[in-house]
């Protein structure tokens, strides 16, 4: 059997470049290489894409071993994504006079966080060069990773969340007294401050008062220009992993179980070190009635953003009354050996590589489904 060419897209200019790496190399690892010959295209944190030779020396040992066949024939050469209907993949060049060479791409898996991978803006390239791809579109990856949209989408779709304010960088930096009695007024101390559009916890920050508010705006602010406040809980954190197209799967749910009550927010080092102050644990630690409920929420916010592929829903769990909120969805889960996303199926019976072959089917029957609706005939 002849087998699938897949790219395996990853790096990127955003804040969250290491997690992508690393999520990177546990899918080369776990692909099976029986059924994929996988070509690493990884871009670096000016923007700038790699040759395949390049792009694998990016990735720790294991992983480049796990490619399984030698990329030295691409050293020194420079690559374009192709889109057209008889080859669908990269074209390299070559300095010179040597001839550009068509490397076909059945389906492209992109393993981007955060800004310029979540946000739709890899998708819309994929979408005009005419290559399938893993996960969610456009409209999906845009407006899951916008906080405020996100929370629109959910709102109509009648899903609890907690309190939350939202503002431009610029209304800050004009008026930053109003800003500050909206979030007392609306959500209160203590309170979380986020940008708009990130995540794995970058620019994420606890407020306790006036002043520590103002210097966690600033930060988030560096990040985006769009920032959200939302109300401090007294929570459990709960995870749920989602497969599917217009019918999505929900996995077990999991649960981070944090080890020191006197700091229950988890960093972005805490929460991908894997020595941090936490434990992810699957199932989550309560009663099947309110598991199936988090299971069918997560499966309605997937829908609610037109998920499509894979994503991972987030929700806290009050401890004061047991009420379910649901947090965010992210549109490219972190696929690390330290990830959410992996053990939660897992834990449900469907280890990774399987995960890995589910997510190119559903990439090639969306690719089909959009084939019917083409308007450029």
């Amino acid at each position: 059997m002849e087998k699938i060419k897949i790219g395996v897209i990853f790096g990127g200019r955003s804040g969250e470049h290491e997690i992508s790496v690393r999520s990177a190399s546990t899918v080369i690892r776990e692909i099976d290489r029986n059924r994929y010959e996988v070509t690493p295209l990884a871009i670096t944190l000016d923007g700038k894409w790699l040759n395949p030779h390049e792009s694998a020396q990016m990735l720790p040992e294991s992983a480049r071993e796990a490619i399984g066949r030698d990329l030295s024939g691409f050293e020194g050469r420079r690559v374009a994504l192709l889109g057209d209907t008889a080859v669908r993949g990269i074209t390299v060049f070559a300095n010179g006079s040597a001839p550009a060479e068509e490397v076909p791409l059945d389906v492209v898996f992109p393993v981007l966080h955060g800004t310029f991978g979540e946000d739709g803006t890899i998708q819309g390239l994929l979408e005009m060069a005419g290559i399938p791809y893993v996960g969610c579109g456009v409209l999906a990856s845009s407006c899951g990773m916008d906080k405020v949209f996100m929370k629109t989408l959910f709102r109509d779709a009648e899903l609890p969340q907690c309190d939350y304010v939202w503002f431009l960088r610029g209304e800050w930096e004009e008026s930053p007294d109003a800003v500050i009695e909206q979030i007392e007024a609306k959500v209160g101390f203590p309170c979380f401050v986020k940008p708009a559009n990130l995540g794995s916890s970058v620019g994420v920050s606890k407020a306790e008062d006036p002043e520590s508010l103002g210097k966690a705006i600033k930060l988030a602010a560096e990040y985006d220009r769009k920032i959200i406040v939302e109300e401090n809980l007294d929570m459990r954190e709960i995870e749920c992993a989602v497969i599917g197209n217009d019918s999505p799967e929900a996995s077990l749910p999991g649960e981070y179980i944090v080890l020191d009550e006197s700091k229950r927010f988890l960093d972005y080092e805490e929460k991908y070190s894997g020595t941090g102050n936490n434990e992810f644990v699957v199932p989550a630690r309560i009663d099947d009635e309110l598991g199936g409920k988090i299971r069918e929420m997560a499966a309605t916010a997937f829908k609610a953003v037109d998920g499509a592929g894979f994503a991972r829903v987030d929700f806290f769990l009050r401890n004061d009354n047991g009420e379910l909120l649901i947090n965010e969805i992210n549109t490219i889960p972190g696929l690390t050996d330290a990830s959410g996303f992996p053990k939660m199926w897992e834990g449900t019976g469907l280890p990774f590589t399987k995960v890995i072959d589910r997510l190119v089917e559903l990439a090639f029957e969306r690719s089909r489904d959009k084939a019917r609706n083409r308007t450029d005939r």
